[in-house]
């Protein structure tokens, strides 16, 4: 008898080049935090990254993104190395898309559908999974012709409408039923939920916010005792957890939400603003920060910026400066000379922030349980002051 043979049913990786163009008044270390952000949204995804392409431009190409000559030096690269994907860093148009694959014959994808592809694959209540089917729905109406290319007709005019037209007609009308079904079932979920909140208005309400993969849920884990997923990879919480905290003999409710993204597609922010309206009616908002991040501060932007168009700007905030065991002092080399100003040590870091930023803060790393103590105070007594005005003869603290 032959020898059995044996095949490698594991997935294999999908490889990917990356394109940016670095437009002016763009940092080339920018343009390089947003790149490293992009291959970390690919290898979120399961992909790998085999090589990256940048080109300085005014503005991106309205038909191809990129330049001809570029788009010539990727589809050689593409073409040698036999890639799966060419991923760009910002939203293409349908003509964009349209042509560029048309030029690279792989499979082409922008920040908007990857993102959208990591939040498919990690929903998992009927609320995620709802929000994510419409907002990829949305994504895709308008990109709906490049799906029929095979059945586009040769010739234009009168008599020589062919199937590839009403094809798509019936494909749109049905994408667009399925929007709206989707709508009512997400306003459903909404009603349901919010009937759930009314009744947990007795205890006062505290949010995790933050840029995606700050430590959120590590935080989140630590204060509940309870096992909330959490790992080194953008988006890995995609449904709000909300978990009853006691303090001292303080309780109230934590939640923890979706983390934050730059260039966030509208239609994702829209799809989601039902699951951020823990973040909306929240009493307390703790904005959790990863201090170890070279641009934190561009972070710290983007999620105001995010709370600031949910209307959640104005509430009360702490801030937590989160993996201060990983904070590394910038070399000497690498600041601003212009600026004149030194590197800082994460000493100097708190003594200058405390001093120019009114929001009480404070710096923890919640996997070597450093100042925890101090943030758990920290929050005690921020929960019972707005608990004490609001609940003047509630028993419970005395």
């Amino acid at each position: 008898m032959g020898k059995q043979k044996t095949y490698d049913t594991a997935l294999k990786q999908e490889r990917a080049v990356l394109v940016g163009v670095i437009t002016p008044g763009e940092k080339p270390e920018q343009t390089k935090e947003y790149l490293d952000e992009l291959a970390f949204l690919v290898d979120t995804a399961g992909g790998v990254v085999e090589k990256t392409f940048t080109q300085k431009m005014l503005k991106p190409d309205r038909a191809t993104f990129v330049g001809t000559g570029k788009l010539e030096e990727i589809q050689a690269y593409v073409k040698a190395e036999e890639i799966d994907m060419v991923v760009f860093d910002d939203e293409l148009s349908p003509s964009q898309l349209r042509n560029i694959e048309r030029e690279l014959q792989v499979k082409i994808l922008d920040r908007s559908n990857l993102i959208l592809d990591i939040f498919a694959g990690r929903a998992q209540t009927a609320q995620a999974k709802t929000q994510v089917e419409l907002a990829q729905l949305q994504y895709l109406l308008p990109r709906l012709t490049r799906l029929w290319t095979h059945l586009e007709r040769q010739k234009g005019g009168i008599g020589m409408r062919g199937p590839g037209e009403t094809q798509i007609e019936s494909d749109r009308r049905m994408i667009l039923e399925k929007i709206s079904l989707l709508k009512e079932r997400l306003k459903l979920i909404d009603r349901q939920n919010e009937t759930q909140r009314k009744n947990r208005t007795q205890l006062i309400r505290v949010a995790l916010v933050g840029y995606t993969n700050v430590g959120k849920s590590t935080i989140m884990n630590m204060l509940a005792k309870s096992e909330v997923f959490a790992e080194n990879k953008l988006f890995a919480t995609l449904d709000t957890t909300v978990r009853k905290v006691v303090i001292e003999n303080l309780p109230f409710l934590l939640s923890d939400t979706v983390g934050f993204i730059r260039k966030l597609p509208h239609h994702l922010v829209e799809c989601f603003k039902s699951t951020l309206d823990e973040v909306r009616e929240a009493d307390i908002l703790i904005h959790v920060v990863d201090v170890s991040h070279p641009n934190f501060e561009d972070q710290i932007h983007t999620v105001n910026e995010t709370l600031n168009d949910l209307g959640a700007r104005d509430k009360d905030t702490i801030m937590i400066f989160n993996k201060i065991d990983a904070y590394v002092t910038p070399k000497a080399d690498e600041y601003n000379e212009e600026e004149e100003m030194a590197p800082l040590t994460l000493g100097d870091f708190k003594k200058s922030w405390m001093a120019h930023h009114n929001a009480p803060s404070i710096f923890i790393s919640a996997t070597k349980k450093e100042n925890i103590e101090e943030f758990k105070q920290l929050l005690y007594d921020k929960v019972k002051a707005i608990h004490t005005s609001r609940y003047p003869y509630d028993k419970l603290l005395y």
